[in-house]
This record gives structure tokens, C-alpha cells and sequence, in this order.
């Protein structure tokens, strides 16, 4: 397969596909998640396939959307149209990206996240929605999207509680593995040289078992969670979303005042600096320790 945004492997029953924006982190943007969705589908309808890992090149898994892209225009900008063109963009935006992580839910392979690195905001989102997910020691957790007036999932406290997942999404802090392993966001944490081996392995184990057991299997938990009332929190949450992302304060415009001065280091400099040191994580007090 062809691909410009990711690469595509399968060896021994396991597809993995791999985020290859390294530059920048892997961040999301209509291309990379336009051929990821693709690779996902061909690596489901693929009988030589059995399961798929998903992971990211160089230090990070996903940062998240590229705020560059949004930049450009795929998304409205709060601060310059019609309440009604901004809530309108944001909600048709917000419902594709849970619709993307709905197909993952839909496939007929289990999909195992292999978190190797940075892992924060639309890219925590597809680590929460991946039917397993194997991290680094070295990996990282957050949502600081928060800071600016943005959105946090539902799938963050259906997995992992209401009070664990208010921690964090009232904050934007980082978590690093072993937190992400204590309130559930994780199932595992290993070595980083064992990141992609551990998570293949787990790949091969499954393959062993008959297709159709697999299928019906990981139906009967992700179906059952969405008849069960997932799907109806995530469809409130994409209308609180668009709410969210269309909230334009003298917080925003403060941020966006320190980008039109400094570019967008500085935006994420105003965002974040006040939150720092971080509780975990590479930013953290206990860092240099």
C-alpha cells in the first residue's frame, strides 16, 4: 500500500501500521487520518491479517491534532464568524473524529495501541479507543488541549472513572505510564526496546484463537459497551464539544495574542508555562531526578 502519512507492515498475522509524521510529533491532520482509516479497513478485510498494532515513529505516538491544519482552516475560528458558522464547523468536525473512533470499535480485528512516547490529545483518544493498549516506560499522557477551552472524551471516565478522569481533564496535566497503568488507561507497561515486540506477541497469542471466536468475541464486549450507553455519551459529548471549541474568551484571546506576537511556541508557551512543573512525565519536578 501506498501510503504518504504512515507505513503498513504485516508480518505473521499482525498488521501494524505506523503513524510517520515524526516532525511533528504525529499529529493528526485530514491525511494521516484519511490513510490510517484506510489501512485500518484493509488490515480488517485482510484474511492473512489476524490483528493490528498502531504506534508511532520517532518520540511520540500522536500529539494530538495539528493545531497548524486547524490553523489553515479546517476548523472554525471562534473569534471571527457568526456564533452559528462557528458551532455549526465545530460540530461537524467533533462528531467525524468519534466517528473515527467508532470504526475502530467496528472492526473485526482487535487493534492494540503500542504507546511509545507522547501521547496527548486526539492522540489519547485513539490510545483510549484501541481494544488494548501496551505503553513505554518512557510514554506520556495528557489532554492540555483544556487550557485553551477544548474538550476532553467520555471514553476517558467510562474507562477509567469519574473521578480519575476529572483529574486530568480539568487540568490538561500529564500523566506518564505508571499512572496511566493505575487508573486504567493502560493494560501494561514495558521497556521502551520491548514496546513493539510485547505488543506483537500479544498479536501472534491472538491470532492462535479462531477468527470468528476473535470477531464475535471483541463484538460481544464493544457492541454490548455501546448498546450499554457508550454510544449515547458519545453523542452528547460531540455536542458539548462543539460548545466547548466555540467558547471564545479573554482566555483564548490572550493565547492568541502571544501567537500573533510569537508564532506558535509562544501560544503553547502562554498555554502551558503556568502549569509547570508538571505532576509526571518528562516536564516534571522529579524530571532531573
Amino acid at each position: 500500500m501506498d501510503y504518504e502519512t504512515i507505513l503498513y507492515e504485516v508480518d505473521d498475522a499482525v498488521a501494524t501500521i505506523t503513524l510517520n509524521r515524526p516532525e511533528v510529533m504525529n499529529a493528526l491532520s485530514s491525511d494521516l487520518e484519511r490513510e490510517l482509516h484506510d489501512a485500518l479497513r484493509g488490515a480488517g478485510a485482510d484474511p492473512d491479517v489476524r490483528a493490528i498494532v498502531l504506534t508511532g515513529a520517532g518520540r511520540a505516538f500522536c500529539s494530538g491534532y495539528d493545531m497548524a491544519a486547524v490553523d489553515g482552516g479546517n476548523a472554525p475560528d471562534p473569534a471571527s464568524r457568526y456564533p452559528a458558522d462557528v458551532i455549526g464547523g465545530w460540530y461537524e468536525r467533533n462528531q467525524a473524529e468519534l466517528d473515527h473512533l467508532r470504526e475502530i470499535w467496528s472492526l473485526p480485528k482487535p487493534v492494540i495501541a503500542a504507546v511509545n512516547g507522547w501521547c496527548m490529545g486526539g492522540g489519547f483518544w485513539y490510545a483510549l479507543a484501541c481494544d488494548i493498549t501496551i505503553a513505554s516506560g518512557a510514554a506520556v499522557f495528557a489532554q492540555p488541549e483544556v487550557r485553551m477551552t477544548s474538550s476532553s472524551i467520555f471514553l476517558f471516565a467510562a474507562l477509567c472513572g469519574w473521578k480519575n478522569a476529572n483529574r486530568y481533564a480539568l487540568t490538561g496535566d500529564h500523566f506518564d505510564a505508571a499512572e496511566a497503568l493505575r487508573i486504567g488507561v493502560v493494560n501494561e507497561v514495558v521497556e521502551p526496546g520491548e514496546l513493539l515486540p510485547a505488543a506483537r506477541r500479544l498479536g501472534r497469542r491472538i491470532a492462535q484463537v479462531p477468527a470468528a471466536s476473535v470477531r464475535l468475541n471483541k463484538a460481544i464486549t464493544m457492541q454490548g459497551l455501546r448498546a450499554a450507553g457508550i454510544d449515547s455519551g458519545l453523542l452528547l459529548n460531540g455536542a458539548l464539544n462543539a460548545m466547548a471549541h466555540s467558547s471564545y474568551g479573554p482566555e483564548r484571546e490572550r493565547l492568541n495574542a502571544a501567537k500573533a506576537e510569537g508564532g506558535l511556541r509562544a501560544f503553547l508557551g502562554a498555554r502551558d508555562d503556568p502549569f509547570r512543573p508538571e505532576p509526571f512525565g518528562p516536564r516534571s519536578a522529579g524530571a532531573g531526578e
